[in-house]
């Protein structure tokens, strides 16, 4: 099935490596022209040079989302050298830190991330033929797990935000989707951490796998790909659960 993006231009938050990694190689493999940040120049710098590979142009800059004026200016920036939006992917997060710090850098980054970046890019999807805007968020906000904290508590209000907006912006075409992972392995990231720090933890969540597995970046990241596509141009205020079974709620 030919998704329809070829020449598209999307920007995506915190992409150097991990889902956000993942998701600009999808994009970049179906010919998509990309605008990039993460916090860190030197896996920013490596992944726009392995995402050039693909013949697509990537326009990537070291950016801290938490930082308003900083943030906003990038999506301006990368608009202009891109030569407009298409698709929008929000996808960083502030951790799961404890405490009342933790729920400020959740709203400051995971919330106020998106909402800032969906109202910076706004103008330009507003001329896109297929705009497109996909939230990462996670099964953490559908379902109780762990210790309480301010990641699934804010990335459950960024579900109901993105329903909010697909209402609000559909007669203008601009489709908001929200992509909900699951545990995601990969070498450096939250779970490999978990591993090594509380190896029972881990095991415990891993036996919860009805595949017997955790998921992969890759695999979250061509959902994503989908949902941001004209192939999807029906759907709309969705949220799309990826965890291979892990969650037990039944939908209706």
């Amino acid at each position: 099935m030919d998704l329809g993006l070829q020449g598209k231009r999307a920007l995506i938050t915190g992409a150097s490596r991990g889902i956000g990694r993942a998701i600009a190689e999808t994009l970049a493999a179906e010919g998509v022209h990309l605008g990039i940040c993460a916090r860190t120049p030197d896996g920013l710098n490596a992944a726009a040079e392995a995402l050039r590979r693909h013949g697509v142009t990537v326009a990537a800059e070291p950016v801290d989302v938490g930082k308003r004026d900083e943030y906003i200016a990038w999506i301006a920036r990368a608009g202009e050298q891109l030569g407009g939006i298409d698709i929008f992917v929000s996808n960083t997060s502030g951790g799961a830190a404890p405490g009342e710090q933790g729920f400020v850098q959740n709203f400051e980054v995971d919330m106020l991330g998106a909402v800032r970046g969906f109202e910076a890019a706004r103008p330009f999807l507003e001329k896109s033929e297929a705009p497109a805007v996909v939230f990462i968020s996670t099964t953490a906000a559908v379902e109780t797990f762990g210790q309480p904290n301010g990641y699934g508590a804010m990335k459950a209000a960024l579900i109901n935000y993105a329903n909010a907006l697909s209402q609000a912006y559909a007669s203008k075409g601009i489709r908001v989707n929200v992509v909900s992972p699951g545990p995601i392995y990969f070498e450096g990231g939250p779970w490999a951490m978990i591993r090594q720090a509380m190896p029972q933890f881990y095991e415990a969540t891993l036996k919860q796998q009805p595949m017997g597995r955790m998921g992969t970046p890759e695999e979250v990241a061509r959902a994503v790909a989908f949902l941001a596509s004209p192939a999807a141009s029906w759907i709309t205020g969705v949220n799309l659960v990826v965890d291979g079974g892990f969650t037990k709620r039944v939908n209706f």
